[in-house]
């Protein structure tokens, strides 16, 4: 297949752009510079310009290929919301060039979008939550309303991807811990994280676009729950800073925009994934991970 992928240079794009051309697939990745060109060059992918602003550049892509995967999202925490709407309007360009085809629309959404009872598992037949309650959850209202134009659409949810160099939120909370000099936990530490590594999320990628079925809905999940206060605990030991617990009414002044999603206990099953893709995550653990990872970097 000839794949268009959004976001096709980024920490996970690059692992699904490698994924796809190591298993035969060509890929046409989404780029705004020259230097991001020449990188998907050297990876043995065609670039071509655009951008998320770019609706026309986006849809352009879209038509040229046999399938798309959009990885491809603005991270600025600081206009989050915002970023999530803009989100809905690229799902809802690519599936328009995609209209009257079978060709598969891969969407890139996270395991806290599947609705669940707190202290259980989410799992990929969860009910969404709505976009205002987690405005992430736009991704997959606009995935819905693909679907219901008869589009070939499916979604893939994330947890903490990770390798040595970056850990999804989890990177975020190491540079923290080194600014506060305290790696900080919220009261027990109890609350889970979902993670997986780098390579095996970018081999669900492939089965998904490859598997091409309409509606469906995959977790990228090898470890169900991570706690925070052992990821705190690798973190403290790997910058050599102390490790403590703060109340939850402090996590905003300690943590900034993380502090909220920094108590919530995020846990999540791919159960269903595996038995419907025949996906078996190989790669190393979240704490394997972090430390192995280089803290003087």
């Amino acid at each position: 297949m000839r794949v268009f992928v959004t976001g096709a240079t980024g920490f996970i794009g690059s692992a699904v752009v490698k994924e796809l051309i190591g298993a035969g697939h060509q890929v046409l990745g989404l780029v705004r510079s020259e230097e991001k060109a020449a990188a998907l060059a050297a990876a043995g992918a065609e670039a071509h310009r655009g951008s998320l602003e770019d609706l026309d550049s986006l849809k352009a892509g879209a038509a040229r290929s046999d399938g798309v995967i959009h990885l491809a999202f603005n991270h600025d925490f600081s206009t989050f919301a915002a970023n999530c709407e803009d989100d809905r309007r690229v799902i809802a360009a690519l599936g328009s060039a995609l209209a009257g085809s079978d060709k598969p629309l891969i969407v890139t959404s996270g395991t806290a979008m599947a609705n669940s009872v707190p202290g259980e598992l989410a799992k990929e037949s969860g009910t969404v939550v709505s976009s205002k309650v987690i405005p992430r959850a736009a991704s997959e209202e606009a995935t819905a309303a693909v679907a219901a134009e008869g589009g070939n659409v499916s979604v893939v949810r994330l947890p903490q991807v990770h390798d040595t160099v970056r850990q999804g939120l989890v990177t975020y909370a190491i540079a923290v811990a080194r600014e506060k000099g305290v790696s900080a936990y919220i009261e027990e530490g109890r609350n889970r994280w979902s993670a997986a590594h780098i390579l095996d999320v970018a081999r669900l990628y492939r089965l998904a676009l490859e598997k091409a079925e309409p509606g469906a809905k995959y977790h990228a999940v090898a470890e169900e729950g991570v706690s925070q206060r052992e990821i705190a605990e690798v973190i403290g030991r790997g910058l050599k800073v102390p490790v403590r617990s703060i109340p939850l009414g402090e996590a905003g002044t300690h943590f900034g925009w993380l502090g909220l999603f920094a108590g919530h206990d995020m846990p999540a099953s791919s159960e269903q994934t595996r038995r419907k893709l025949g996906w078996q995550p190989t790669g190393p653990g979240l704490i394997a991970d972090l430390e192995a990872m280089d803290y003087a970097v």
